[in-house]
């Protein structure tokens, strides 16, 4: 990519969970607010589109939502760098003493252990979007994504993704850093404690975070790679930028789907929408621009969570022919 001293944009975006009513759920508001704000973004003159994860709202269990979130994408005026979601393929890893729970401490079939992340999901999700995680430099910015939950797992896909991250501060620097992650790092602070899901109120910071020591691992190398902007998403649910260590942590608003834990803080925003971000002289301004649909959800049919696949009932499709979980997860 050449190098040029005019200013250019690129654009953030996360979280646009496209579904389809051929699922035994569906929320076609996440759709049609999505579709709008693709719209907008198309009409801006961008190098490039980061895409934070949680493309689709079931890919962990149905290739379908990949082959339509690739194409839809491909629609796009400027190229799209993508990393995974929890949605895209499964979630952290729920472990007890070395020991997966078979519970739900939420009464929200949200802990389904057999719905976690697996190496063949990964690969998958990589066929079509590209590496899980990427590091490139581009007209004097360096980018890079990755998908953090995979620390901790012992999948393979934990080395690669320490050896790429380790290798980070000793490539060329580029004027900026720029960094797309999907989860939070952190809820508050990188030194706050670990998190157990199995206590009710520490749940959701358990769920939405990175846990330590790989939490505290991964700072020391985004500080390390003088990364100046954070970008994560997951939670749904816009907050001001924080400044740590250096670095601008934006925890960022869904292109699409409902915001979560917004009653924790007075100025949480959850609005639908994406960032736009300016590079010159002066360096990278970055404006939440809100999605141009806010609408209400309407035609909303099957359950919310991550329920057991034993548990779906595709009958409820409202398209034909209806999908069906992939087995060989």
């Amino acid at each position: 990519m050449t190098h040029s001293d005019a200013p250019w944009t690129f654009l953030h975006v996360n979280d646009s969970h496209m579904g389809t009513a051929r699922s035994y759920r569906f929320r076609p508001a996440i759709n049609k607010r999505w579709a709008a704000i693709k719209q907008q973004m198309s009409e801006i003159d961008a190098d490039l589109l980061l895409h934070g994860g949680d493309l689709t709202r079931d890919g962990d269990t149905h290739e379908f939502e990949y082959e339509q979130a690739r194409a839809d994408l491909d629609t796009l005026p400027f190229p799209s760098f993508v990393i995974p979601g929890n949605m895209d393929v499964g979630n952290k890893h729920t472990s007890v003493n070395g020991v997966k729970p078979r519970w739900d401490p939420k009464g929200l079939g949200w802990n389904d252990p057999e719905l976690n992340m697996t190496g063949k999901r990964l690969d998958l999700f990589a066929n079509y979007f590209g590496p899980l995680q990427w590091t490139f430099l581009h007209r004097d910015v360096r980018f890079t994504g990755f998908y953090a939950a995979v620390a901790g797992t012992g999948l393979p896909h934990e080395d690669r993704f320490w050896k790429m991250l380790e290798r980070l501060p000793d490539l060329p620097a580029g004027k900026h850093h720029v960094a797309v992650m999907h989860y939070w790092p952190f809820m508050e602070s990188p030194d706050e404690p670990a998190w157990d899901l199995t206590i009710g109120e520490q749940y959701d910071n358990w769920y939405f975070s990175i846990d330590p020591p790989h939490r505290q691992r991964l700072w020391e190398i985004l500080k390390a790679a003088k990364v100046e902007i954070l970008f994560c998403g997951h939670v749904h649910t816009g907050r001001p930028v924080q400044h740590v260590d250096g670095i601008r942590l934006y925890r960022t608003q869904a292109s699409g789907n409902t915001g979560q834990l917004a009653e924790r803080w007075p100025e949480a925003d959850t609005r639908f929408g994406f960032h736009r971000c300016d590079v010159s002289d002066s360096g990278i301004e970055v404006t939440f621009i809100p999605g141009n649909d806010q609408c209400d959800e309407f035609g909303t049919f099957g359950p919310l969570g991550h329920p057991p696949i034993e548990e779906r009932d595709y009958s409820v499709a409202e398209e034909q022919p209806p999908l069906q979980a992939d087995t060989d997860l």
